[in-house]
């Protein structure tokens, strides 16, 4: 009986055992469970919590179209280059769950309240509109057989099943029938056109142009009553110079242009956006185009918009200071479009057309001055209109002539082909099969000329015996060039180490790097032309770029249009706080010693104040001194839609140089291109134009140093509207 009891004790505790162990599994799994939810939890909350909150962000709030001005533009002084008319503006924002019978009846409220240009509506808005209006018409101008046979296509989804559905519907509403809608369901219509252009929950604009302050106050009393419908403020772009690097903008009917659309769109842009159309708007949209009100929609649990809570109020654009000085740039663009009606009155000037001016601080790359103007004649009045072409300086190249010299030199100097100090004899070159080619001063004889005067006095054939000696040949009277054609690269990439042939870097789009030509080797000659500027083409800005980087000792600088950034004015009277200055950038420095580069200005010094300068007497009597270089060469006209004149054999005139001499603060390029068909007596607008430029940038100097301007960098000052205008 006790063995009994004892087995059946045993199996009791045998059973307690396997409970507890049960029990203890059962616990321990739970407690594994709650760890690892808790474990999920917190790297849920704490790992990924920023990333799922600005997730629901994204979803929930949305930047809306609010009409935030853009950031203004200065010139460097201050003065405001492109600025921001406010006008009235009514607009209307809808929301997902907005009907087209809800705008339907704002529109004709509105239209009662406003007048509304109805040119913009087109005949598929009229076919939309009437099928709107009388929709149970509509409804039977396709029958349930034609509705039928569509839906047979299984390869059709159920919304393209709808849209053919639709095109059918507009394809048959007739004529007479358009000719039912009035004058006034017209007006109605151009105003509902206008609601449902845009997204959900951004504001379209109704009407900003010429909206009376009758109309203004109508509408603004009458919110209430016109859900989604608001009075704000819009802006017009208004340019104070007609400078085109200026740029241009859209406007909301244009909104985002086709090509660009993708672009925008990636970056969270409405297609009614105004956005930079070119050049300098379009080059720094990110600062300029300001920020939209982030609005945060609001739902009940079945997913409808109860409230929209402003998150974040828009901004304006950033205010942007440019290098250009506006007084100066003004200044040459007048020099520049006097000299050029001037020179159309002679004989000699029919296929001259532009010509062009660029200031810049050598030390800094801070373009003062950029300036390119086309004249052309008015088909209609007949007369010689002048237009600006400032795009040109960057855009366009052409060969520059003797104005190249100093690159030749200094790659001279670079590859042992020339020496500091040395004499070489200025002798016309003669050529196999009777070819001459010679320095203009010097048609015959034989003159020893120095390396500071082949460049004041402009010596083609120092600069050939040079280019000879990088094509490892000595001259040989009458006999072939015989020349290792490396002598190109050689110069080309010498020529680049200053910015010639290559990107100048500006912060503007659409710089070219000019034409270089590829050698043809049964013309070893060509490399004698290169040498003097007559084979490979440059822009204009190049040419400072080139002249600058002698100037400053060597460094190849970066040209810049945009000085700083600034947050917006807060009174429209002072500038905001400074965010940042552009910093000069250093593009590469010339191989070649400050003894070499000095030499090379020596000459260009000579060049005005030398007994034989081809510049000399340009700024006698000037409270300054100067070093430069001018140029002329032989071209051929391939410009104009005219092709019968294309080959036509024309001058180019140019002109480089810095000053003050010992410490340069301006470096300038001329370029006249195709200033005359003849080979003789033609005019030098390049010196003139360089004399006037430099001139006037001294005394612009002079007169603000006596003015004691000390609140140009913190004050904005009145543009030159009167000047402009003129």
């Amino acid at each position: 009986m006790k063995k009994q009891i004892r087995k059946a004790d045993q199996a009791k505790i045998r059973q307690r055992k396997h409970i507890a162990f049960r029990m203890n599994f059962l616990f321990f799994s739970i407690f594994i469970l709650f760890s690892l939810l808790i474990f999920r939890l917190g790297y849920l909350q704490i790992v990924k919590g920023e990333d799922y909150t600005r997730a629901l962000e994204q979803k929930e709030e949305i930047p809306v179209n609010t009409s935030v001005p853009r950031g203004r533009l200065f010139d460097r002084t201050g003065r405001i280059m492109v600025d921001n008319d406010p006008k009235n503006a009514i607009t209307y924002t809808k929301t997902s769950s907005t009907s087209a019978e809800d705008m339907l009846d704002i529109a004709r409220k509105l239209a009662a309240l406003i007048e509304q240009d109805t040119r913009r509506v087109t005949l598929g808005d009229k076919k939309d509109f009437w099928i709107l209006l009388n929709s149970e018409e509509a409804a039977e101008k396709v029958s349930k057989e034609e509705i039928a046979k569509i839906k047979e296509d299984k390869t059709l989804t159920d919304r393209e099943v709808q849209r053919q559905i639709n095109q059918m519907t507009r394809d048959r509403v007739t004529d007479g029938e358009l000719a039912t809608l009035t004058d006034a369901d017209m007006e109605v219509l151009a105003i509902y056109r206008e609601m449902t252009t845009g997204y959900a929950f951004s504001p379209q604009i109704i009407k900003n142009e010429n909206v009376t302050e009758r109309e203004f106050a109508a509408v603004s009393e009458r919110l209430d009553d016109l859900p989604g419908v608001n009075t704000t403020t819009d802006w017009d772009r208004v340019k104070m110079s007609s400078n085109a690097i200026l740029g241009s903008t859209t406007s909301p009917i244009e909104g985002i242009p086709r090509t660009h659309l993708d672009y925008y769109l990636a970056r969270n842009y409405s297609r009614n956006d105004r956005v930079g159309r070119s050049y300098f708007e379009q080059y720094y949209e990110e600062l300029l185009k300001g920020q939209k009100t982030i609005v945060k929609n609001v739902k009940d649990r079945t997913g409808r918009v109860v409230e929209t809570k402003t998150v974040k109020e828009g901004e304006p654009g950033k205010d942007l200071m440019l290098t250009i000085d506006s007084e100066l740039q003004l200044e040459v663009e007048n020099m520049v479009s006097e000299k050029l009606l001037q020179l159309k009155r002679r004989s000699d000037t029919r296929l001259l057309d532009r010509a062009f001016v660029v200031m810049m601080d050598p030390n800094t790359g801070e373009v003062l001055a950029l300036v390119g103007k086309q004249v052309l004649r008015d088909k209609e009045t007949g007369k010689y209109e002048i237009r600006d072409y400032t795009f040109g300086t960057f855009s366009t190249a052409y060969e520059a002539g003797s104005t190249v010299k100093m690159a030749t030199l200094l790659a001279g100097y670079q590859y042992g082909a020339a020496r500091l100090g040395e004499v070489k004899i200025d002798e016309p070159i003669r050529l196999r099969g009777g070819g001459t080619k010679s320095s203009v001063f010097n048609r015959s004889s034989r003159v020893a000329v120095s390396d500071i005067e082949a460049i004041g006095r402009s010596s083609n054939v120092y600069m050939f015996k040079i280019a000879m000696s990088l094509g490892n040949y000595s001259y040989v009277p009458y006999s072939g060039l015989k020349i290792d054609f490396a002598a190109f690269d050689k110069l080309r990439n010498s020529y680049a180490s200053f910015g010639l042939g290559t990107k100048t870097g500006i912060d503007l789009p659409g710089e070219v790097t000019g034409i270089m030509v590829e050698p043809n080797r049964s013309e070893p000659g060509k490399l004698l032309d290169f040498s003097i500027g007559q084979f490979d083409t440059y822009t204009p800005l190049q040419l400072a770029q080139y002249v600058s980087t002698i100037a400053n000792g060597g460094y190849r600088v970066a040209p810049k249009v945009l000085k700083a950034i600034y947050e917006p004015s807060p009174d429209g009277q002072t500038f905001g706080p400074l965010l940042q200055e552009t910093e000069t950038v250093v593009l590469n420095r010339i191989a070649n010693s400050d003894e070499e580069i000095a030499r090379v200005k020596q000459g260009m010094y000579y060049t005005y104040y030398g007994p034989r300068g081809t510049g000399r007497g340009l700024f006698d009597g000037a409270t300054f001194d100067a070093g430069g270089k001018t140029g002329t060469a032989q071209t051929g006209y391939y410009e104009g839609e005219d092709r019968s004149l294309w080959g036509t054999q024309t001058i180019s005139v140019a002109h480089v140089g810095f000053a003050p001499f010992d410490k340069p603060e301006i470096a300038y390029a001329v370029l006249v291109p195709h200033v005359s068909t003849v080979s003789r007596g033609y005019a030098y607008p390049n010196n003139e134009l360089a004399a006037s430029a430099v001139t006037k940038y001294f005394e612009l100097k002079d007169k603000r140093m006596k003015e004691d301007d000390s609140t140009v960098s913190i004050s904005i000052k009145p543009a030159f509207e009167k000047d402009i205008a003129k």
